[in-house]
């Protein structure tokens, strides 16, 4: 009888293994959002979205996205000095990232608005090393379907992320816990899963300096196509935790940032599974020369399956569960959430078969695409500033134009893998 319900094929079985580890993983989270809300002010949250909005934007950079590249080669001792040539570009990137921040602490701090930053801005390179590292280490595990490791990485992020906001936030006020636990995730998470890359010692014996240099070179359209059009995507995404204190204020920032959160949720739950195991079947198609329109097909009815009803769901209750479960001083954030909710459903469906672009090498189309939606995002967050818009008339202008973008995204990858998807 169980046989019954267990998934038939590899995909399906391999999506369910993530899924299996990030639902716990965001469980986690979850449960201890109603106490973080109340030991952690509005504030403190947009100074904590400041933080990682910030870390993120350079730790999309930090390995010059060559670890894209690692999903590739057909012998796994390309693949691991790839991996190498990556891990030594985030250590330059570290580097050069510590010397500006403690030589520009000060300008930084007054450029950002905020001086509670000006602290937290020194662990920036730290935390940008353990998010290049954590890159390679996922791409590679990936590689070699190593999702159980996968999983339990994603586990332990999230139990030791909760463990320390708790703890300090209980201890001290301020932001110090959100960014301590953000720092201190990661760099667990990546020692889970850099023990599957230790262990093997006659892989790690492959690495050498000529063979990292002609794949540099041989893979070199990643950081030359990719390296600007993925710093560009998630300035985009980021834009809301640097723009929105200015435009509003911090407060609208946190709340902002709490909602935004919470939408994210089944994102993280399911639609990043479901992307990792699209992508490694997508690269496997490309290296068999095998159409891959059915597959994107299948994956594109699947995401909308499971997003409509979700999105209907938040766009319905969003406010008054905010209110209930985090208290009256996050009702902004249930009205935010409202509008994200709208938003959630077409990115829901088309970020994860984006990664389609990469395997099928159409890096400047992906990059255009890109300039795009960052200059438009741009153009948006200062009329907002110089009109002065309340927060309904931003929130929907922000999901319109986020319709039109996305949208635009969707047609492109069908036409792409319509007309070379073998």
């Amino acid at each position: 009888m169980i046989n019954k319900f267990k998934p038939k094929s590899e995909f399906s079985k391999n999506v369910l293994t993530l899924m299996t580890g990030t639902t716990i993983a965001q469980a986690i989270p979850i449960a201890i959002s109603p106490i973080l809300t109340r030991i952690y002010t509005p504030e403190d949250f947009g100074v904590f979205a400041l933080f990682v909005a910030i870390t993120a934007i350079l730790g999309s950079i930090a390995n010059g996205r060559y670890e894209l590249a690692i999903m590739l080669p057909r012998k796994d001792e390309n693949a691991i000095n790839i991996f190498a040539l990556g891990f030594i570009i985030t250590c330059f990137i570290s580097l050069i990232l510590l010397i500006l921040v403690i030589v520009f602490n000060d300008y930084f701090t007054m450029l950002l608005g905020n001086k509670e930053i000006s602290f937290w801005l020194y662990f920036i390179p730290i935390t940008v090393f353990f998010i290049g590292l954590f890159n390679i280490l996922n791409y590679f595990n990936n590689r070699k379907k190593n999702y159980k490791d996968l999983r339990n990485a994603t586990i332990l992020k999230s139990l030791v992320l909760a463990i320390v906001q708790l703890s300090i936030g209980f201890i001290k006020q301020g932001v110090d816990g959100l960014i301590s636990g953000q720092i201190l995730s990661n760099m667990f998470a990546n020692i889970k899963l850099l023990k599957n890359i230790l262990k093997n010692k006659v892989l790690i014996s492959k690495i050498s300096k000529i063979k990292i240099v002609a794949l540099g070179k041989k893979y070199s359209r990643f950081p030359r196509y990719n390296l600007i059009s993925s710093l560009s995507n998630i300035l985009t995404l980021q834009l809301p935790f640097i723009l929105i204190p200015k435009i509003f204020n911090i407060s609208v920032s946190g709340h902002f940032s709490l909602a935004q959160k919470l939408i994210d949720l089944p994102s993280s739950l399911i639609a990043n599974s479901i992307s990792q195991v699209f992508f490694q079947e997508i690269s496997e198609n490309r290296k068999n020369k095998k159409n891959s329109m059915p597959l994107l097909k299948t994956t594109i009815k699947k995401l909308f399956i499971i997003a409509l009803p979700i999105s209907i769901f938040i766009y319905i209750f969003a406010p008054y569960l905010f209110e209930i479960i985090f208290g009256k001083d996050w009702l902004i954030s249930g009205e935010i959430a409202k509008y994200l909710s709208l938003i959630f459903l077409i990115k829901f469906i088309v970020s994860p078969i984006s990664i389609s672009l990469v395997v099928y090498e159409e890096l400047k189309i992906l990059a255009n695409w890109q300039y795009c939606y960052l200059m438009t995002s741009i153009c948006f967050f200062t009329i907002a500033f110089y009109m002065q818009f309340n927060l309904d008339t931003f929130l929907i202008c922000y999901v319109i134009i986020s319709y039109i973008v996305y949208l635009v995204y969707l047609y492109i990858i069908i036409k792409i893998i319509s007309r070379i998807g073998i």
